[in-house]
């Protein structure tokens, strides 16, 4: 099992010091740094304001890393030698606009909300839908609004319930250690994203308007034959065709595993607005400063690992997993038709200093790992019978991969 990325609890609620004095730790930071720790770790310190992003701004971040992670990518190889190395960077950018385009933009056109136009909103989905192949967007948009975003939310119906008790295997009753061992299996088997990759591509083909069919079957089939035509294909693969594929399936499976908690054996009203507010928490990535008074030797050794673990840890999990406003999903659980979701870090933050009106605690949990522990530990303890595999509807695989989409 992946050693523990923080040694915090691991859900706590925002109100207990243990939590929230992390980001605070960061103030004695300079200024500057501020607003960069914000996006890093998903959550401003107290009091604190910042710039007010629009739907445009992230439609337009996420079609700018489309364009140049593989621009970087193809000229790292174009250049060989060491600088292949930068291949890798592309990867990262391609896989960041993949993934903001599908959890942020995707998202909320399905809930309508991009722009709050209807047919402005399904015309993006539709492209969306084409150029990432995945499940078409009408029958996404009322399968996400409709299963996971009703009363049926995290029952057997949800779509998430249905891709970690199937498609990943999970089951209540499993250890922590032994749901790790089967995640880590699955994003290291090829079989699996063999599967995952082909049922993506099925899935969209299958429901999708036969123009928007048309034009994506067009669109890939161009790009391909053209590679091949031209002898560029092995460009195309490891520029496009990796981060698309693997990569863009690695991230979607960690994301789904900390997505949202299983309710307790114990819970009996199975609705309102405290049962539903306990299923999400935050997912916030850092984790606390070196105190102040140390010796300047043990403060420079404090601060050096400290910097290296923002940087190596956390910065990675939030730029390649939880992408956009995926660190407080929290807040679109509770308010999914916010015309304030572009601004989605400063809002939730607002909505907790305003006391969370008619709402539960908000809870976070700090570090990825942590995060997943957390809905691990709670699927180990829910209730057998209600998370019963032999229970579920029958599924296609097509469907199943499918449902690993929020």
């Amino acid at each position: 099992m992946p050693p523990h990325a923080t040694r915090l609890a691991p859900a706590t609620s925002v109100d207990a010091p243990a939590a929230s004095d992390v980001r605070e730790s960061m103030t004695r930071l300079p200024e500057p740094l501020q607003l960069p720790l914000t996006w890093l770790t998903g959550r401003p310190y107290t009091g604190q304001r910042g710039p007010r992003p629009t739907p445009g701004f992230h439609l337009a971040g996420g079609v700018v890393s489309l364009v140049t992670g593989p621009a970087v990518s193809t000229a790292a190889l174009g250049a060989g030698g060491w600088w292949t190395l930068l291949l890798a960077a592309g990867w990262a950018v391609t896989l960041h606009g993949l993934r903001n385009l599908r959890m942020m933009v995707y998202h909320q056109c399905a809930h309508r909300n991009m722009w709050a136009r209807k047919r402005l909103d399904r015309a993006l989905g539709r492209v969306i839908a084409g150029l990432l192949l995945v499940q078409d967007f009408d029958g996404y948009a009322r399968e996400h609004v409709g299963d996971h975003h009703a009363l049926r939310h995290m029952t057997p119906a949800d779509p998430t319930v249905q891709a970690i008790l199937v498609s990943l295997e999970l089951r209540p009753g499993m250890t922590r250690a032994r749901m790790w061992r089967r995640v880590l299996g699955k994003i290291g088997s090829p079989l699996f994203h063999a599967r995952f990759t082909t049922s993506r591509v099925r899935s969209y083909l299958a429901a999708a308007p036969w123009p928007d069919r048309l034009l994506a079957v067009t669109g890939h089939g161009l790009a391909y034959a053209a590679a091949v035509t031209t002898g560029t294909w092995p460009w195309l693969l490891l520029a496009w065709t990796v981060p698309f594929t693997v990569l863009y399936q690695i991230s979607n499976v960690l994301r789904l595993c900390v997505r949202h908690t299983f309710p307790g054996p114990g819970v009996r009203e199975k609705r309102g607005r405290d049962y539903f507010g306990r299923l999400t928490n935050a997912i916030f990535l850092g984790e606390r400063a070196p105190r102040s008074g140390l010796p300047r030797g043990r403060a420079t050794a404090a601060w050096i690992r400290w910097g290296a673990r923002m940087l190596t840890v956390h910065l990675p999990a939030r730029y390649l997993v939880l992408t956009g406003d995926t660190v407080c999903h929290d807040y679109h659980h509770r308010y999914p038709m916010s015309r304030q979701w572009a601004d989605y870090l400063f809002a939730r933050q607002r909505d907790l200093e305003a006391g969370h009106p008619g709402w539960p605690p908000y809870r976070e949990v700090w570090g990825l790992v942590a995060a997943i522990d957390t809905v691990f530990d709670s699927l180990r303890t829910a209730d057998p019978e209600t998370y019963d595999r032999a229970r579920l509807p029958r599924l296609s695989e097509r469907a199943l991969f499918s449902a690993f989409e929020d």
